[in-house]
């Protein structure tokens, strides 16, 4: 059986019900509360290629840390985006699944049937 993790709030409703999923196909994965555990640049380069997904696709427009820290200029390179989300946690969009080398971020929660 593949192993999971899943980058997960647990006050997110998607990030609950991405969880919920899982378990109720009989998949118990590996919870990385993000904000708890923040993760370095090196793990969100990693996600990233698991993703296929340019940074900017892994961040949460929507958080004044977006606008606060100017990361809407268009101009910024992927390391730069994801240097922000390793020193701002919260700017990492929720919830992301890994399976091997792949993942998604499961918004809707359905997309994770991808992985599946």
């Amino acid at each position: 059986m593949s192993t999971y993790t899943i980058y997960h709030n647990p006050r997110c409703s998607k990030s609950r019900k991405t969880l919920a999923m899982l378990n109720e196909r009989g998949i118990e994965p590996e919870i990385v509360e993000y904000l708890k555990s923040p993760l370095s640049v090196g793990e969100l380069q990693s996600l990233q290629q698991k993703l296929g997904t340019p940074a900017l696709a892994m961040i949460r427009s929507k958080e004044q840390a977006f606008k606060d820290l100017g990361l809407n200029d268009g101009q910024l390179s992927d390391a730069s985006l994801l240097d922000a989300i390793a020193k701002h946690p919260v700017l990492l969009e929720r919830p992301i699944v890994v399976c091997a080398e792949n993942a998604v971020i499961s918004r809707p929660p359905e997309i994770v049937l991808e992985l599946l």
